[in-house]
């Protein structure tokens, strides 16, 4: 089974008195990472807005304030349509019923009814395989780990499950040059695929990265959703941009990761959520609902948390 967001259309809305509590969901903050407006990317309308920062210390959230003397007037299906378009809303999520504690801080992911247990209590290598039919065959549920050979793909995978040299990490690209499993809580699969970009491998293990990801991707059953590490330090980068439309046009289930969140290239480069931004904005034309993305940091332990819940999620739904 594959997993999609499920945006169920507005429906019954009965006054525009109803939208100045949904727009609280974005913050100027948000939007600063949502590509230009367009046609396919409303603005959002113009409230003060309010955000979390962190899903165990929040603070309570602040009211909102509109001017009583003089109300915007809402376009109703322009607001739905940003809602819908902006947000991921995962299965079983009613569009009306989401609040602004439901958004998952640094990402554009509703937490649903499906999201569960996140917690990683122990992990265990699996083995390597050089071609995707040698990957295992239990139907366990599992999340594909992809990107630039120097995303921090290894870092991450290290971070997420608390421990040390999980994932070998080395300052040489291209280290991983296999599809490595990783059993997580004997009961789905955490797999760290090859990371693409880099022409220096050994000769006796190059191959054709493009073809062995994909094989994988358009014949594991079993895949619940591709984790695409975009590093978030550096404007975006055509290899990453092909990579994200091939996913897109072939209807592929994908949440972005940004990584390196906490950090830029240099003094003179963008900021870390203007190169998010721009990313967004060129990829979206291969995307008929904008994927999920959300921001992380390997270092500071962003997004840690927020990512694990949202795999919980997709992999409840999916169990089911």
């Amino acid at each position: 089974m594959r997993v999609f967001g499920v945006l169920s259309s507005y429906q019954d809305i009965q006054s525009t008195m109803l939208m100045p509590a949904r727009i609280r969901l974005f913050t100027h903050r948000f939007s600063s990472l949502l590509p230009s407006s367009s046609s396919s990317y409303p603005p959002p309308p113009p409230f003060s807005l309010t955000f979390r920062t962190s899903l165990s210390h929040s603070a309570p959230p602040q009211s909102h304030h509109v001017s009583a003397t003089k109300t915007p007037k809402i376009s109703i299906s322009d607001s739905a349509k940003f809602v819908r378009t902006v947000l991921f809303l995962p299965p079983g999520t009613d569009p009306e019923e989401v609040t602004e504690d439901m958004i998952l801080p640094g990402s554009n992911i509703v937490l649903g009814p499906y999201a569960g247990e996140a917690k990683v209590k122990e992990v265990q290598f699996m083995g390597s395989s050089i071609r995707p039919k040698d990957c295992p065959k239990d139907e366990r549920p599992e999340f594909a780990m992809l990107g630039r050979s120097n995303v921090g793909k290894s870092s991450l995978i290290n971070s997420l499950v608390r421990k040390k040299e999980v994932a070998l990490t080395s300052k040489k690209p291209g280290k991983t040059q296999l599809i490595n499993h990783f059993l997580v809580n004997r009961s789905w699969y955490l797999v760290d695929l090859p990371g693409y970009g880099f022409a220096n491998a050994p000769e006796s293990a190059r191959m054709d990265w493009s073809a062995f990801t994909k094989g994988y991707f358009l014949n594991r059953e079993s895949l619940v959703s591709i984790l695409l590490l975009v590093d978030a330090s550096v404007p975006p980068q055509k290899i990453d941009l092909d990579c994200a439309n091939w996913i897109g046009r072939n209807n592929l289930p994908m949440t972005i990761v940004f990584t390196k969140c906490d950090k830029m290239k240099n003094k003179k480069g963008n900021r870390p959520d203007e190169n998010i931004k721009s990313f967004q904005e060129l990829i979206k034309e291969s995307y008929k609902i904008h994927p999920p993305w959300i921001m992380t940091s390997s270092v500071t332990g962003l997004g840690r948390d927020e990512l694990l819940l949202h795999m919980s999620q997709l992999r409840n739904y999916w169990d089911n």
